[in-house]
């Protein structure tokens, strides 16, 4: 039986389909709807990332770490992943023309627009200093994927080291909201969560470890609400 592709090896079939001369945008026309949607995620964090290393000057090396963290690429792969990086350095589509084509991919209301956001948002961090233009570039990136200004506030104040970890906001309600709210806001983000929920929306296996992240910062918002009000 033939050894299955790796998603890889998949990422560089699609590549080399594409015409002398085509941007990597064009990609997610043919990722329209896709089967495979642990490729599509995949293609679609590591071409953003590569649009916003622009955002702050430069790539560094804590950030290419940081795409070998969130899918663990294996060395006789980089090359594959590399061409994908490098191909939406230097495409001339800017990176909301990318995010339009990534949101029309999904569709409106698709979970795994908020699982790319979240990946943009641990690259953006990766080399310790969160800069303002990566924040004005994620922030435009959420408004196109459609996704409300509360759910990039909780993803921020999860994941960036300097942003006030308000656990109101990492749980998405109004501060001083009913008790019996708050649990519900909270029941219902570790069910969204939850690492099957992950793998069931088609995040390749390896970024699972973002979700479990989350899980681990929604329960530790709402322990410190229930701290809170009980005091």
């Amino acid at each position: 039986m033939d050894k299955p592709l790796s998603i890889w090896s998949r990422i560089a079939a699609i590549i080399a389909a594409l015409a002398r001369g085509e941007g990597l945008s064009v990609v997610f026309d043919y990722l329209r709807a896709p089967p495979e949607r642990s490729v599509a995620f995949t293609i679609a964090v590591i071409a953003l990332g590569a649009k916003m290393a622009k955002a702050d000057g430069h790539v560094t090396r804590n950030e290419v770490e940081t795409f070998r963290r969130i899918f663990q690429i294996p060395r006789e792969e980089e090359e594959n992943a590399a061409r994908v990086f490098n191909l939406a350095r230097t495409d001339v589509a800017g990176f909301d023309a990318y995010a339009r084509k990534i949101a029309a991919m999904f569709g409106p209301g698709d979970p795994v627009l908020k699982d790319i956001l979240e990946g943009l948002f641990a690259i953006a961090v990766a080399d310790g200093d969160y800069h303002e233009a990566e924040d004005a570039f994620l922030l435009e990136v959420a408004r196109i994927f459609g996704l409300e200004q509360c759910c990039f506030r909780s993803i921020k104040a999860t994941l960036v080291p300097d942003a006030e970890p308000d656990p109101w906001t990492v749980l998405e309600v109004t501060p001083g909201a009913p008790l019996d709210q708050v649990r519900a806001a909270w029941r219902k983000a570790v069910r969204e969560a939850h690492p099957d929920r992950a793998i069931a929306r088609g995040l390749p296996e390896e970024a699972v470890k973002l979700a479990q992240e989350r899980t681990v910062a929604l329960n530790r918002a709402w322990a410190e609400i229930q701290a809170s009000t009980a005091a």
